[in-house]
C-alpha cells in the first residue's frame, strides 16, 4: 500500500441536501484491514493479542455442530491451503501442492450427502481484532481501559459466531501469553481472520433510512429534492431509499462506531440485556470492504487494485484455471476476484483475493456481524446481530 486510504467525498452533500439529518449524524472509525505482520502491540484483524499469561484463554462451551456435506478444517490447513493458494498464483500446481490439497479437501463422491458432525468438548476461541485506543477515535474505552480484544467461535450459534469481548489496559500486561491455544477445527474456513494491520479513517455517517421517522423517510423518497443534484433522477426513483443508503448513509466494511447498515433484516431494538439501555454500535465485522454495487466508498488508494482485479481485468490463465478446477471437483464454488457466487456449494475458496475481502472473513451469504455495547456500562453484556 502506497498511501493511508482515504474515503473519497460524499456524491452530494448529505447535509445540504437534508438538513433534517444533521443531528442524527455520528462518526464511525474505519479500519481498512490490509494483510500484514501485526505484533501484540498493534491494532490488527486476526492478529496476536496483547493477552496476559497468566490469564485463562477463552474456551466456548458449545454446542458444536457442523451440517454439511464435510467435517471442518483446522485452522493451521487453512493456512497452508491459503499460502498454496498464494503461491501457486499464475504457475500450475506442483506434485506436493496438489497432494496437500486433496489431504486437506479430500474428493467426494456424487451426490453429496447432508451430514451431522459434533465436536465434543470446549473450542479455544480465535482472536478477531485488537483494537488500541490510541488508534481509532471512536473506540470510546471505559475508564482504566485503552485495548478492545474481541474473539469469537469458529462456529455458528444462532447463524453466527459466538463472540467474546474484552476490554483491560495495556499497561498492566507484562508477560504476554505467546502461544495461544488454537481450536482443532473449524465449521468454516471463512471464520479464520487473515492477519492485517489497520489503517483507520474517520467518517461522518446517517441512518439507514428504515431507522428514520416516517417524515424523513417521505422527504427522501421526494425526487424533486434531488433533482438540483442527480442527473438521472428516473434511474434511481423507484429505490430512493437505496439509493440512500447505499452512497450517503453508512459506510460498509470493517468500522468502530457509526450507524449500522441494514439488508438482511429490518432495523430493531438493540437494548441492554441487563439495564434495557439503548446500545451502541461497537464493532462491525464485515465479510466485505466494499459494495458489490456500488464504488462511491472504495477509498482512493484502492481504486488502482480494484481494477487490477475487477471482472473484466486479464484473465486468470490456464495456470490459475487449474487451481479452480480442483476446487470445483471436489464440490466446492470458488469465487474469484471478491466476486459473491449467485448459488454457493459450501464455503466458498478466495482463490484470487481482492481488496474487496482483505480478511478472508465471509460470514453467511457475505453479511456483516455487528457488536453493541451499554452505554451505561461497558460491564455489562454486550449484544452481536447479523445484518
Amino acid at each position: 500500500m502506497t498511501s493511508t486510504p482515504t474515503t473519497p467525498p460524499r456524491p452530494f452533500d448529505v447535509a445540504g441536501l437534508f438538513p433534517q439529518l444533521v443531528p442524527l449524524a455520528r462518526t464511525a472509525t474505519r479500519l481498512h484491514p490490509r494483510p500484514g505482520a501485526p505484533s501484540h502491540q498493534d491494532s490488527s484483524i486476526g492478529g496476536p493479542l496483547l493477552w496476559p499469561v497468566d490469564e485463562p484463554w477463552p474456551h466456548c462451551e458449545g454446542p458444536h455442530v457442523v451440517r454439511g456435506s464435510g467435517p471442518g478444517q483446522s485452522p493451521a490447513d487453512v493456512r497452508l491451503e491459503r499460502q498454496i493458494c498464494a503461491v501457486a498464483r499464475g504457475r500450475a500446481l506442483t506434485v506436493r501442492e496438489r497432494e496437500t490439497l486433496e489431504r486437506i479437501r479430500p474428493s467426494r463422491e456424487y451426490p453429496l450427502k447432508p451430514t451431522v458432525t459434533r465436536y465434543e468438548g470446549p473450542i479455544a476461541m480465535l482472536p478477531v481484532a485488537q483494537l488500541y485506543a490510541r488508534d481509532v477515535p471512536d473506540l470510546h474505552a471505559p475508564e482504566g481501559a485503552d485495548l478492545l480484544q474481541v474473539l469469537w467461535c469458529p462456529f455458528d450459534h444462532q447463524a453466527m459466531p459466538r463472540t467474546a469481548v474484552f476490554w483491560r489496559s495495556a499497561a498492566t500486561v507484562t508477560d504476554i501469553l505467546t502461544t495461544p491455544p488454537e481450536p482443532a477445527v473449524m465449521q468454516s474456513d471463512g471464520y479464520l481472520p487473515e492477519p492485517c494491520l489497520l489503517y483507520p479513517e474517520q467518517v461522518t455517517e446517517y441512518p439507514d433510512h428504515l431507522e428514520l421517522s416516517k417524515e424523513h423517510r417521505e422527504r427522501i423518497g421526494t425526487w424533486t429534492t434531488w433533482q438540483t443534484v442527480v442527473a438521472d433522477v428516473e434511474e434511481y426513483a423507484s429505490s430512493a431509499g437505496v439509493y440512500y443508503d447505499q452512497e450517503l448513509a453508512s459506510a460498509p466494511g470493517w468500522k468502530v462506531g457509526g450507524w449500522p447498515r441494514w439488508s438482511a433484516t429490518d432495523p430493531v431494538p438493540r437494548l441492554c440485556p441487563a439495564c434495557g439501555s439503548d446500545m451502541d454500535a461497537l464493532l462491525t465485522i464485515a465479510s466485505y470492504e466494499s459494495l458489490a454495487n456500488s464504488s462511491s466508498w472504495i477509498p482512493d488508494e484502492a481504486c488502482e487494485d480494484r481494477e487490477r482485479t475487477s471482472p473484466t481485468s486479464n484473465g486468470i490463465g490456464p495456470e490459475g484455471q487449474e487451481l479452480i478446477d480442483f476446487f470445483r471437483a471436489q464440490g466446492r464454488e470458488v469465487q474469484l476476484r471478491g466476486h459473491i457466487p449467485a448459488k454457493a456449494h459450501a464455503t466458498p475458496v478466495n482463490v484470487n483475493p481482492a481488496p474487496r475481502q482483505p480478511t478472508a472473513i465471509q460470514l453467511a451469504d457475505g453479511s456483516d456481524q455487528q457488536l453493541y455495547i451499554c452505554p451505561a456500562d461497558p460491564e455489562h453484556p454486550h449484544a452481536e446481530m447479523m445484518h
